[in-house]
């Protein structure tokens, strides 16, 4: 297990009750899943978790998208993790057993001309026999908690709207805040405010970090 994993909540979601101490770095919450109980945590960083992430992805986006596509998301994390800086990218990894069941980045979009701090969710994936639990939900929902008390002031994402709104997320027009590539599908341009306040418009281009600066992903 990584050593990152320092603490844990227990969250009996049966009977709502808080079983263990408070952690900044670990959810573990009390799962049902055809009438067994597991334990589900929820971790932030990657470290450690490495090899086993870029597997999660690759089969994942393999049996949704097929082989050609698991490959390339597969080079996307694998660059994202290795040339990105630190304070640029934030992972959260969901693992059961020491077993990662999905795993989901956050990493800066750069606005030169805006103060405020804007990060972009992508990519997501969760095990292709652990979808439709709930599971990548739960992780953008811990992911964005954390966000907020880093004072993160806006995330976006690039994805379907279905799915996304559930978390928060509204489609948003490239006025309110310009993509750093052309989008293909403009309708899954999301965002939504971390701070509280009203969303107005994000001044000037923006800046990806060099994992995303590839027109095809956009």
């Amino acid at each position: 297990m990584p050593e990152n994993v320092a603490g844990v909540i227990a969250l009996c979601l049966s009977c709502n009750q808080q079983m263990l101490t408070k952690s900044d770095r670990l959810l573990c919450s009390v799962w049902k899943n055809v009438g067994i109980e597991f334990m589900l945590q929820l971790s932030f960083g990657h470290k450690g978790w490495e090899t086993a992430i870029l597997d999660v992805f690759r089969d994942a986006f393999t049996a949704s998208e097929g082989a050609d596509e698991g490959l390339v998301i597969r080079a996307l994390v694998k660059d994202l993790m290795a040339t990105t800086p630190e304070d640029d990218l934030f992972a959260y990894v969901a693992f059961e057993s020491d077993t990662v069941q999905g795993c989901i980045f956050f990493s800066r979009l750069n606005y030169d001309e805006d103060p405020r701090r804007v990060f972009l969710l992508s990519p997501v994936a969760v095990r292709s026999d652990r979808q439709k639990a709930g599971i990548g939900q739960k992780l953008i929902t811990f992911g964005l908690k954390d966000l907020r008390q880093r004072r993160i002031d806006f995330a976006v994402t690039y994805g379907d709207p279905a799915y996304y709104c559930k978390v928060g997320f509204q489609p948003i027009s490239e006025e309110i805040a310009q993509p750093p590539l052309p989008l293909s599908q403009p309708h899954g341009w999301l965002g939504q405010s971390l701070s509280g306040s009203e969303v107005t418009p994000i001044a000037g281009p923006s800046r990806c970090v060099s994992a995303f600066n590839r027109p095809e992903l956009w």
